[in-house]
């Protein structure tokens, strides 16, 4: 009678999926590796370059410089999530501004040839700085990178085709980074709206389910109950009638308190549901609230169940009252927090030596679990039976 259904499993699903990634997240993640990939080709550009025609040490230091460069942007912007803005100012300052020159001044590089491979990594540099870094900023980067490739090229004897094509390759580098960055950023938008419509919606048909569990239950229990009396073909008056009155006024006391955010999730609300229902049905009246219960693993549930079964037990048997409080109740994060508390005999826990289903059926599942259980009595102020999950 006691046991609800709720099913939240699909939800419980589509939470899974959603924590996968953000549409916005999954944009970034494209985008750092489409200009590491546009990077990585103009670095083995210029190891070729270099490697073939057997330069000084300038040249290998050049290399080398713009490979530590693109290292620290791309691996930062890897670990991270994203670009780091003084990272990538770093590289367009370093790699695409001076090591032209550096290679023309002391590298010996006197042909446009053997100057085309420095020149590339500012292309690539512009396109991860157009995606970085502000507007203003991205002027002034393509300011900077567009004068070193007139002037480094005008100092080794290029044509003026070949200036007016890498200046062109600078523009074009950043407008399609952009594009493709609006693009993904638009499109990583509409799935998130998508997810989050389809998340609602499955909300929606568990909270529906939900509803259809319970007024089976109150068909088949409370109004069960009230047409037979209805009818007067039971007496009110007879202690087993009156016993399940009491017994369904305290699930329906559950449902009231019970609103569409504090609805417990499927493992550790329903296992607890059982448990209460299933002492319940021996007699003892349990005032159960729950608020903001976490998902946990199922063993988890099973053994919290376990232990607040055996834990309002302990009051039917030996506390002397009918009538038990349940709270259970999430704590941030995970953390779960149940507490069986009766206001019967209680006793000394300076002389009372606890039972088997103390030690065994509560301390020890909650402690097998990863949990903990601590009792608090005196006498004649009850007995108070926390359940905490992690320890």
């Amino acid at each position: 009678m006691a046991e609800i259904a709720m099913p939240l499993r699909r939800l419980t699903a589509w939470r899974g999926t959603a924590d996968v990634g953000s549409g916005l997240e999954r944009a970034r993640s494209f985008m750092i590796l489409a200009t590491l990939l546009y990077r990585a080709s103009h670095l083995l550009v210029g190891v070729l370059a270099v490697a073939q025609r057997q330069h000084g040490p300038v040249q290998y230091a050049g290399v080398a410089t713009a490979l530590g460069l693109s290292a620290l942007v791309f691996g930062t912007a890897l670990r991270r999530g994203w670009f780091d803005r003084w990272f990538v100012t770093a590289d367009i300052l370093v790699a695409g501004g001076a090591l032209p020159f550096v290679l023309w001044a002391w590298g010996g590089v006197q042909r446009p040839d053997s100057l085309g491979w420095a020149m590339l990594l500012g292309t690539s540099g512009m396109a991860a700085a157009a995606v970085t870094l502000e507007r203003l900023h991205v002027l002034a980067a393509f300011v900077l990178l567009a004068a070193t490739h007139l002037f480094a090229y005008h100092l080794v004897g290029a044509q003026p085709g070949v200036l007016v094509g890498h200046v062109s390759s600078l523009v074009s580098s950043a407008g399609i980074a952009w594009v493709f960055w609006w693009y993904l950023r638009r499109q990583g938008r509409l799935l998130d709206e998508a997810n989050a419509r389809a998340l609602e919606a499955e909300r929606h048909r568990a909270r529906y389910a939900e509803r259809l569990a319970h007024h089976r239950a109150l068909h088949d229990t409370v109004l069960a109950t009230l047409t037979a009396l209805a009818a007067g073909g039971i007496d009110a008056n007879t202690p087993r009638v009156r016993e399940r009155c009491a017994r369904e006024a305290a699930y329906l006391r559950r449902l009231i308190q019970r609103t569409a955010d504090e609805v417990p999730h499927d493992s550790v609300g329903a296992a607890l549901e059982e448990a209460v229902g299933s002492v319940e049905s021996l007699g003892l009246r349990v005032v159960a609230q729950y608020h903001a219960l976490p998902e946990v693993p199922p063993a988890v549930a099973a053994a919290l169940a376990d232990a607040t079964r055996e834990a309002l037990n302990n009051v039917r048997r030996h506390a002397g009252t009918g009538r038990a409080h349940l709270t259970a109740t999430g704590s941030g994060g995970e953390d779960i927090v149940v507490t069986v508390v009766d206001q019967g005999a209680g006793f000394d826990p300076g002389t009372h030596v606890p039972g088997l289903g103390l030690r065994g059926s509560v301390h020890a599942r909650m402690t097998e679990a990863g949990g903990r259980a601590t009792v608090e009595s005196a006498p004649g102020d009850g007995v108070r039976v926390e359940l905490r999950w992690p320890a």
